[in-house]
């Protein structure tokens, strides 16, 4: 499928482990307490705060591309300057803004459903149950 696009081979399973690996940084940052900062305030309170949380989490993920140039240049400080020498600041900002779209809408839809509860999530997703005819 990749042939002709200029894709490389590898790009698709980079995204599909970096996706993996941002979501279990998601998975584990809920776990830590202080990420629930504001439980009782209004929604947006905690879905700043996690946004904000996530995005640092994704931006220092896509930071870690900077291995590649560590192999190559052999010193970390060589490999920041190939880098940030090499990269391509248009894609960098579109995929910064794509997580921070996902990651937002994520958060809102995981607080919405922790503050309607399991039971209205899936009674606005499903509609009601029917009740027995008896």
């Amino acid at each position: 499928m990749l042939k002709g696009t200029g894709i490389a081979v590898s790009t698709p399973v980079q995204v599909a482990v970096g996706a993996l690996i941002l979501g279990k940084a998601v998975l584990i940052a809920d776990l830590m307490p202080m990420i629930n900062r504001c439980p009782c305030k209004p929604l947006i309170y905690n879905v700043a705060w996690k946004t904000t949380i996530y995005m640092v989490v994704a931006s220092l993920l896509h930071y870690f591309e900077l291995f590649d140039f560590w192999k190559a240049t052999g010193s970390f400080t060589g490999a920041n300057e190939k880098m940030l020498a090499e990269m391509v600041w248009p894609h960098f900002w579109a995929i910064q803004i794509v997580l921070l779209v996902l990651i937002f809408n994520y958060v809102v839809m995981h607080e919405l459903a922790r503050v309607a509860g399991r039971g209205k999530m899936r009674e606005i997703f499903f509609g009601r149950p029917r009740q027995a005819v008896g």
